[in-house]
């Protein structure tokens, strides 16, 4: 049985692929864009003789796509896939990718309002608890976060998950984009060369993933923060069943302590904050 694929224009690739993914669907599939281009640029850069792998580059040589999963309305929603790269000695990296594209995680603060705004100690933070299936757990503790879809831009989509998961409005211009910015402070990364994401790759190792992560302070009245507690929001007919949680500021990390994307939220928030940023 011959297996479908095609060769992608211009580079000269295989694509070994599944009956029921075609190749229009997948070169514009936006997940995969970004991974192939992120990739081949940092291909590109072992010509430089002070690469690693300069004397014996690694090239990708072929995609076998394994499975794909898609989402209401038969929009492509997630592929599995094995990249093949390896150098002139047969020698390999690992390949296997789960492509699912970018996120985007909030770390929504409030203060009550009758608190000096420059108060640490009674900031508060916003929490969601739901069922994240592939973790094995009904009541996984993280903050708001989702999928980039449409929006436009990061911190539309953030916005628009904040709402969606809080019940509260925020406009674009009063988030914080903090990997940016902790981006633009560090100066000349390792990967300096590389188009990698202003983003936390969660899982590097096995998926393109990768989420920017906001910060939102908001002033409320007590009542206001009180009625959040304990509140059901979330897309019914999305599979969302989404319970709030409000914690001290200084016990987020305690909190969710399960979850990458919040830990990295905390770590972001304190050395913005301790390096005068934010």
């Amino acid at each position: 049985m011959t297996t479908p694929g095609f060769t992608l224009p211009q580079s000269n690739l295989r694509v070994n692929t599944i009956s029921d993914l075609s190749q229009d669907e997948l070169v514009s599939f936006p997940a995969f864009k970004t991974w192939l281009s992120t990739l081949q640029e940092s291909l590109a850069r072992q010509s430089d003789s002070s690469h690693p792998f300069h004397e014996d580059p690694y090239h990708l040589r072929q995609i076998d796509i394994q499975a794909i999963d898609r989402f209401g309305g038969g929009r492509l929603g997630f592929i599995k896939m094995k990249a093949e790269v390896s150098n002139g000695r047969g020698e390999k990296l690992p390949g296997s990718v789960f492509l699912r594209g970018g996120s985007v995680g909030m770390l929504l603060i409030l203060q009550p309002d009758d608190l000096p705004s420059s108060e640490e100690e009674g900031k508060l933070a916003l929490l969601t608890v739901q069922a994240r299936v592939p973790a094995g757990s009904l009541t996984f503790t993280e903050i708001p976060a989702g999928m980039l879809d449409d929006s436009g831009t990061f911190a539309g989509g953030a916005a628009k998950e904040i709402e969606e998961e809080t019940g509260l409005k925020v406009k674009q211009e009063e988030l914080i984009d903090m990997t940016a910015l902790a981006a633009e402070m560090s100066g000349s990364p390792p990967e300096e060369g590389e188009s990698l994401q202003k983003a936390m790759y969660p899982s590097a190792g096995g998926s393109d993933e990768f989420i920017p992560l906001f910060l939102c302070e908001k002033r409320m009245s007590r009542k206001d923060i009180d009625d959040l507690r304990g509140k059901l929001t979330g897309l019914r007919d999305h599979g969302e069943k989404i319970t709030l949680k409000v914690v001290p500021l200084k016990d987020l990390w305690k909190e969710g302590l399960r979850d990458g994307k919040t830990l990295a939220a905390w770590a972001l928030y304190k050395g913005l904050k301790e390096s005068g940023k934010i």
